[in-house]
């Protein structure tokens, strides 16, 4: 019997099982119902009349495992191979990574000669850490925090610089509160499995990738050792081209500026209530808002269910965007990283122009600079995030490049944006569509609420969401 589906959330995760969904004969009709003007919700870039791109969310995509095999493959189905802007192992941008620490800028070890010697922001070398991994007991722990998990088996160095970096630069959390079930799932799993993390990745790696066929752009990734990729015009290029192809499929409707109101069950299905007052019956719901706006939609029947969509937390990060007149940079590399040891309210900067020169305006040479800052500890920082003038971030990122960077110039262009961000909870995702299932609701989650926050992880998520409906394509 075909099913007629919503999707609540214009995302890239919803628009993701939008996709899936209308390659299904088992759907009659999918709605997608975004609240918003515009669908892409993180993915946003500002495209400038002279050529300049700039990214106020994921600025590159790593094409690793079988999440980014499957975004490349949907990238080659809607046709933007040319598009893209592939960042190989060797670059610059992928061999240099830095710490900011004690002061100072420290190059993250990208050899086997950083990894056997004695690198500075650490005391000694990386690698006598990652031999004693192989000998320390498996945890007995259902879960632990990142930063717990990492000092058991690497040590606690490591751990306070530079896993509390990665998850302020990833995350945009502390690593003491964050879940290593949740955010490094991988790892709690290598070391489950095999009772060591370092014999997990190496066995995981030997096992492959498991059954999603790679495309010719997927090869092509594999061969040339990318280590990241954009697009030409921005990565809203992607929830874009998702929107146009959308709209041209028979049965799938796109409605924006269209707020969903209440969800209510009705036999065989659900009842949606919009803000204007319409009506919407379908059979099944997929929800790709945050877990907190779910939480507000549904029936009073399923307050459990909502108790939990509110306990998984969120951050709110302060993105800023500048551009400089010429070649400022001292150092050529990613970006930079800052430990909460080192600058509670400072995560990091990101030297866009590094990777995507193309990116960059036509003419006089210019370099792009992003400048991440709050999180976990934005309130503390910067007040509520509501009211927090503009000017008030741009002048703490002036003051951040001028002494990380010496870069005293004033920009040419600048923009800041607040965003909220979601802290995924495995745990909590398990248990809620556990309550889903006993409860025989037909709803199911996707996003970075429940499977990870990077955006292949997202419309991986939205794949598994429509698949679980119609079976694998």
């Amino acid at each position: 019997m075909q099913k007629a589906v919503a999707v609540l959330g214009g995302g890239i995760g919803g628009l993701s099982a939008c996709y899936y969904l209308s390659k299904s004969s088992q759907v009659s009709k999918v709605v997608l119902l975004e609240a918003t003007g515009r669908c892409g919700g993180w993915l946003r870039s500002t495209r400038r009349e002279d050529g300049a791109v700039f990214e106020h969310g994921p600025r590159g995509v790593r094409p690793f495992g079988p999440a980014g095999q499957n975004t490349l493959n949907m990238l080659s189905e809607l046709g933007l191979e040319r598009e893209i802007l592939a960042v190989p192992h060797d670059h610059v941008a992928s061999k240099n990574r830095f710490l900011y620490v004690n002061g100072q800028l420290h190059r993250m070890p990208s050899s086997l000669s950083g990894v056997v010697h004695t690198v500075p922001p650490f005391s000694r070398p990386i690698i006598l850490s990652v031999l004693k991994e192989v000998l320390v007991s498996k945890g007995k722990q259902e879960d632990e925090c990142v930063h717990a998990f990492v000092s058991r088996r690497l040590g606690s160095e490591l751990a306070d610089i530079a896993i509390d970096s990665v998850c302020r630069g990833v995350f945009a959390g502390d690593s003491r509160q964050l879940s290593v079930r949740s955010c490094f799932h991988s790892l709690y799993s290598a070391e489950q499995a095999w009772g060591s993390v370092l014999l997990g990745m190496l066995m995981g790696k030997l096992m492959g990738s498991g059954e999603l066929v790679p495309s010719e752009l997927a090869q092509r990734a594999q061969k040339e050792r990318w280590a990241q990729w954009s697009l030409r015009r921005g990565m809203q290029a992607l929830p874009e081209t998702l929107h146009e192809v959308l709209r041209g499929k028979e049965r799938v409707e796109v409605h924006q500026n269209t707020p969903v109101k209440s969800l209510s069950r009705k036999p065989g299905g659900w009842e949606i209530k919009l803000e204007d007052g319409a009506t919407l019956k379908v059979d099944h719901v997929i929800s790709a808002v945050p877990a907190s706006a779910l939480a507000l939609l549904l029936p009073p029947a399923a307050h459990s269910l909502s108790e939990q969509l509110r306990a998984i937390p969120t951050v709110t990060v302060a993105m800023v965007n500048l551009e400089f007149e010429g070649s400022v940079l001292p150092v050529k590399g990613f970006g930079h990283l800052v430990p909460s040891s080192e600058d509670l309210g400072l995560l990091g900067v990101v030297y866009d122009s590094v990777p995507f020169p193309q990116h960059n305006r036509r003419g006089d040479p210019t370099t792009r600079l992003t400048v991440m800052m709050g999180g976990a500890w934005f309130e503390e920082t910067f007040g509520h995030p509501g009211e927090v003038k503009e000017q008030v971030l741009l002048d703490r990122a002036s003051r951040v490049l001028r002494s990380h960077l010496g870069i005293t110039a004033t920009p040419s262009w600048s923009k800041a944006a607040v965003l909220k961000v979601l802290s995924l909870s495995l745990i909590l995702s398990k248990m809620m569509r556990r309550y889903i299932s006993d409860h025989g609701l037909p709803l199911t989650l996707t996003g970075a609420s429940y499977d990870g926050v990077s955006v292949s992880d997202v419309i991986f998520s939205g794949r598994v969401a429509a698949e679980c409906l119609t079976g694998k394509a």
